[in-house]
């Protein structure tokens, strides 16, 4: 698979709570270098990556993470504030107790609220595989088939596992047809991500693969 496939598919992602302005920085220069689908950052640092950017990359930034446990009017009032900062794309974390307490109508309901705060920008819903049973991952694609949103992301990369093969294949049987799919967290080589596009995939968030092609320069 060409490399540059490969990299218009990744979410080039900096998501460390130590995250500084130089960083965000560099990993924006490497997103338009490398023309990469978007750069993954936090919030705070939205506006300022986006006046950096103009028009050459998208941003992307992450709401309710990485637990997913604020309040449904918290994650849209995020999901306002970084649109109207100039974010393209958002990835929002699920309220997983309320998927194992099987209040799948609160569920459907939250993401379908924040994708209307998306203002016409793309949704991504993690949520957050390592977590969950296999019957509660199969819920969750139909949840999220239904909701109106744009992709099904496997993790967050700060729990306690990232993507699995096994997960990208449940995905891409469960979801329906329009739904797209990210894989996310321990995305380590280009092996790995090739094996993710090929099982379904078309967005990965990974930082690791920019730094491998830079590597090899």
């Amino acid at each position: 698979m060409d490399i540059n496939e490969i990299l218009s598919k990744c979410d080039h992602t900096l998501l460390s709570q130590s995250a500084t302005w130089e960083e965000i920085k560099a990993i924006c220069d490497d997103g338009m270098k490398y023309k990469t689908a978007s750069v993954c950052i936090p919030a705070s640092f939205v506006k300022q990556a986006k006046e950096y950017v103009g028009d050459k990359l998208a941003i992307c930034t992450v709401i309710g993470f990485p637990n997913g446990y604020s309040t449904t009017a918290v994650k849209c009032f995020e999901t306002e504030d970084a649109v109207k900062n100039g974010a393209d794309e958002i990835d929002m974390v699920i309220n997983i107790g309320w998927l194992k307490d099987k209040k799948y109508d609160l569920l459907l309901n939250e993401i379908q609220q924040i994708k209307k705060s998306c203002n016409g920008k793309l949704l991504k819903v993690i949520i957050e595989t390592c977590l969950l049973t296999d019957e509660e991952k199969i819920k969750m694609c139909e949840i999220v088939s239904n909701s109106g949103a744009d992709y099904i992301k496997t993790s967050t990369g700060f729990s306690t596992a990232g993507a699995t093969e096994q997960d990208i294949k449940l995905f891409a049987e469960y979801v329906a047809p329009h739904l797209k799919i990210k894989a996310a967290g321990g995305i380590s080589s280009i092996k790995d991500a090739e094996n993710f596009i090929k099982l379904g995939a078309s967005r990965l968030g990974t930082s690791r693969i920019v730094k491998i092609v830079k590597n090899n320069e």
